[in-house]
């Protein structure tokens, strides 16, 4: 589907949205949180892009999946790092792929669970058919319609490049 130079593309498109919401909003200082993985990539080149002052935060949302009990715990689990307190801060929430809605119920779950944020702003590098919870972005890079048998997935962290694969 993609490849370096397009997925790149994508992420100066959503730099562009991202500050000009931010600036329609006038918030002058968001902090920034990706989902683990592919979100948090997509979420260290947006902080880099747009200059943010606070540290990066990531979210590992392994444990607030409602499949949890079903596929049982990934064996990557990585404890989540949020280095700033939540409490009446505009958040910029990241994630790579939006596609059932079911990863962003998950990470607002936990985000709550650390404090209660002004507003919560959701920027994706992909959304694609297939939701299942009323969630939607607020940026996303580009909007793809997919196969039930197709799966997007991200591949990184270096040379960030978005392909597309039969499941």
């Amino acid at each position: 589907m993609s490849n370096d130079t397009e997925t790149q593309q994508l992420l100066d498109k959503i730099t562009l949205d991202l500050k000009q919401l931010l600036k329609e909003k006038s918030i002058s200082d968001p902090l920034m949180i990706g989902i683990h993985t592919g979100g948090a990539w997509v979420a260290k080149e947006l902080h880099t892009m747009l200059a943010i002052k606070e540290p990066l935060g990531l979210l590992d949302i392994s444990f607030y999946r409602d499949d949890f009990s079903r596929i049982g715990i990934n064996p990557q689990v990585k404890p989540s790092k949020l280095p700033f307190n939540l409490d009446n801060r505009h958040i910029v929430l990241v994630d790579d792929v939006l596609h059932t809605g079911r990863t962003i119920r998950a990470a607002m779950n936990e985000l709550f669970d650390y404090g209660r944020p002004a507003a919560v702003y959701l920027v994706t590098l992909v959304e694609r058919s297939g939701r299942e919870l009323p969630i939607e972005a607020n940026i996303t890079g580009k909007h793809v319609e997919l196969a039930a048998n197709e799966h997007i997935k991200l591949n990184g962290p270096d040379n960030l490049s978005l392909i597309i694969q039969k499941v």
